[in-house]
């Protein structure tokens, strides 16, 4: 028995050296590159900096900067709590939408690996060159343009939300998930890596554990909450975390454009730096709460 513990240990010893040598590039990078950086827009946050000719000065202010955009600027913490809002629903649209798509990929149909290479073009689309082509490409602005015009300005959602209002069911709640659905080409593009790390998960499930249920008389509705879910719980933790970091890296995240506006067009480099260091504790406070929440529900087995 002692020996077989003490071979269990040396696996997991073996893991661990072998996950940290994996990152050990990423390690290596961040204390080379980011961590003065870092410092340095810390230390700005607390400066009013006062650009000149091929130089700039430093003048210690305190807290000033931080007062100014909660207190002072009118947009800062309207584009906060929006954005954040807006980043809890869109996470849970994207991995709702990656999970379920994953689930269907996994199953056996003819042409499977088309359809999985069809499901990961979102990634290859949402990278560098291809997203500026996919942005700003007058042809695809004057197909869309054509696409609203023959539709004579009808919205499948827009007409079944307004059922539901006359109805009086038409909620908060409702007009969320009608904007979701409005945005379900975004939701698709950003699930990409989550479908890919949910399809490797249930692939890691073993067949026998469905079969045995299947004997015991299990539905395909219990055997997805009772072997599915908690197989692959680790993966939804991973998933958040991801999901939540690439939404805040988004183009067209209103709190990064309201930062670079201030630090580029009105170079203010302090009063930016305080904004982006408010915005990056909140995330990771966010991030922190939610991940010690859901790894309370997760089931990790040898």
């Amino acid at each position: 028995m002692k020996k077989q513990k003490n071979k269990l240990a040396g696996l997991q010893r073996r893991k661990a050296v072998s996950g940290y040598l994996f990152i050990m590039p990423f390690i290596i990078g961040f204390l080379a590159f980011m961590i003065k950086p870092l410092c340095q827009s810390l230390y700005m946050s607390f400066c009013d900096v006062q650009v000149e000719s091929g130089s700039f000065t430093m003048v210690p202010i305190g807290i000033t900067n931080y007062i100014q955009a909660f207190r002072v600027d009118p947009e800062f913490n309207r584009l906060l709590v929006e954005e954040l809002t807006r980043m809890l629903y869109n996470t849970l649209a994207i991995m709702v939408f990656s999970f379920f798509v994953a689930l269907i990929l996994n199953q056996k149909f003819k042409g499977r690996a088309l359809v999985r290479a069809i499901f990961f073009l979102p990634v290859i689309l949402s990278s560098g060159v291809m997203l500026g082509l996919e942005s700003n490409n007058s042809l695809i602005s004057i197909i869309q343009a054509s696409m609203e015009e023959n539709a004579s300005g009808v919205s499948i959602t827009d007409a079944i939300q307004t059922i539901l209002r006359t109805a009086g069911v038409g909620t908060r709640a409702f007009e969320k998930v009608f904007e979701i659905i409005d945005n379900i080409y975004d939701v698709a593009i950003a699930s990409g890596i989550q479908i890919i790390i949910f399809l490797s998960g249930l692939q890691t499930i073993s067949s026998s554990m469905y079969e045995a249920a299947d004997i015991e008389g299990c539905t395909k509705w219990e055997s997805l909450w009772k072997i599915t879910f908690p197989m692959i719980s680790s993966l939804f933790l991973v998933n958040w975390i991801y999901t939540i970091v690439d939404f805040c890296m988004r183009s067209d995240n209103e709190v990064i454009d309201k930062i670079s506006t201030v630090m580029i067009e009105q170079i203010n480099y302090g009063f930016s730096s305080a904004m982006s260091w408010i915005y990056f504790i909140i995330v990771i406070v966010f991030v922190a709460i939610s991940s010690l929440i859901i790894s309370r529900r997760v089931y990790y087995y040898d």
